[in-house]
C-alpha cells in the first residue's frame, strides 16, 4: 500500500502528545462493510453502510475501491454520469485513474494523489483506467469520498482540485511509529492541501505493529476511523477493529488507534483513513447522484440535468459518450 512512502520517518516534524485534560473520544459504533460493484463492475466496499447519518454528518457516502489485481483488458471504471449537492473526493492509493468533466476539470491520479470535485449546481464526470492500464491490468486501489455542501453552497459553481501526493502534509508521532499523510485539515499545527466549503479533515495513518496513534481532533468536529488494511483498536476503550470495519466515535478531542502486534502476512500494518468534519445539521434528500435538502430539490435537479443544464461532454479520446444516472 504505496500512497506517499517514508524511508526515514525520523526526519518528518512530530505531532505533539496531547495534553493530559484531553478526552480522547470513545467508539459509538462499528460495522462492517459490506462488498459490492460499481460503475462498470469494479469492486468495493460500502464503508458507511448502517452507519446512523448524524454520526457521518458531514458525509454521506464513502467506497474503498479494490484492492484488486487486475488481468490485462480487466480494468473498468464508471461511465459519464451526473452530480450536484456536494464534493466527491477521489484518493488514489494503487494504481492509475482519469477523470474528466463537462466544467474543464481532468486530470490523472496515481499512488498518493487526489481529485476533489466539487459538482455544486451540476456537473458531468468520468472515471476510468487509462487506455495502456486497461491493455496492461494491474492493481487498483483506492477511495471515493462523498462530501456534503450546506444548503447555501449547493449550487455553488463547480470547481476541481489535482491535488498531488507530493503536496499532502506528512508528520508523525513521538516514537515514529506512525506515518501521518494529512489530505485535508489541520492536525496538530499541519496542514493539508485540500480546500474545503464544509469544515474538515482527512488523513491517511500507517501504523507499524504496536504503534500507537493520538490524533488531535476539534471537538466540534465528528470523528470515523475506517480500516483500509491491517488490525487493531480504537477508541478510549480499545474496540477491535480490523479491514473493512468503520468506527464512528463520540465527543472528545483526540481520536485514538493502535496498532496490534500481529498483523495479516500480506498486511505488514495497520492502515486507517481517518476523517471528521463540523457536521450540517440539515435535512438531506438522496436521490441517485443528486444530494439536497428536499425532495423537490432532487426532482428539479433530475430536471435540469435532462435538460442539459449541466453542461456538455467534452471530446476526450477514448471515453465513451454515453450519461448514465448512477
Amino acid at each position: 500500500m504505496p500512497a506517499v512512502t517514508v524511508q526515514d520517518l525520523t526526519v518528518l516534524p512530530r505531532i505533539s502528545p496531547p495534553a493530559e485534560a484531553a478526552t480522547r473520544r470513545p467508539v459509538a459504533d462499528v460495522v462492517t462493510a459490506p462488498r459490492a460493484f460499481e460503475g462498470e463492475g469494479f469492486p468495493v466496499r460500502r464503508a458507511f453502510a448502517g452507519v446512523d447519518l448524524t454520526l457521518l454528518d458531514p458525509f454521506i457516502h464513502m467506497d474503498q475501491m479494490g484492492e484488486v489485481e487486475y488481468a490485462p483488458g480487466e480494468p473498468k471504471g464508471t461511465p459519464w454520469h451526473p452530480h450536484r449537492g456536494f464534493e466527491t473526493v477521489t484518493y488514489m492509493i494503487d494504481g492509475v485513474f482519469e477523470h474528466n468533466d463537462s466544467n474543464g476539470g481532468g486530470g490523472t491520479i496515481t499512488n498518493g494523489d487526489t481529485q476533489w470535485m466539487t459538482a455544486g449546481g451540476g456537473i458531468l464526470h468520468i472515471e476510468k483506467p487509462p487506455e495502456w492500464l486497461v491493455q496492461k491490468g494491474g492493481l487498483f486501489h483506492g477511495v471515493q469520498l462523498w462530501v456534503n455542501l450546506p444548503k447555501a453552497q449547493k449550487l455553488t459553481t463547480p470547481r476541481y482540485q489535482d491535488l498531488r501526493g507530493g503536496d499532502v502534509g506528512l508528520a508523525t508521532t513521538d516514537d515514529a511509529g506512525v506515518l501521518v499523510r494529512i489530505i485535508a485539515g489541520e492536525i496538530g499545527g499541519h496542514q493539508g492541501p485540500g480546500s474545503t466549503y464544509t469544515p474538515m479533515s482527512m488523513v491517511h495513518a500507517t501504523l507499524a505493529p504496536t504503534a500507537r496513534l493520538e490524533l488531535p481532533w476539534r471537538a466540534d468536529f465528528n470523528a470515523l476511523v475506517y480500516v483500509l488494511a491491517g488490525n487493531g483498536t480504537v477508541g478510549a476503550e480499545r474496540r477491535p477493529v480490523s479491514t473493512g470495519q468503520l468506527a464512528a466515535l463520540g465527543a472528545g478531542d483526540v481520536v485514538t488507534v493502535e496498532a496490534s502486534a500481529r498483523q495479516d502476512g500480506g498486511t505488514p500494518s495497520l492502515d486507517v483513513l481517518v476523517l471528521g468534519g463540523q457536521p450540517i445539521r440539515e435535512p438531506v434528500a438522496w436521490g441517485g447522484p443528486f444530494v439536497m435538502n428536499t425532495r423537490a430539490e432532487v426532482l428539479k435537479a433530475f430536471e435540469d440535468y435532462q435538460r442539459g443544464n449541466f453542461g456538455e461532454i467534452p471530446a476526450v479520446h477514448g471515453a465513451p459518450t454515453q450519461v448514465v444516472e448512477n
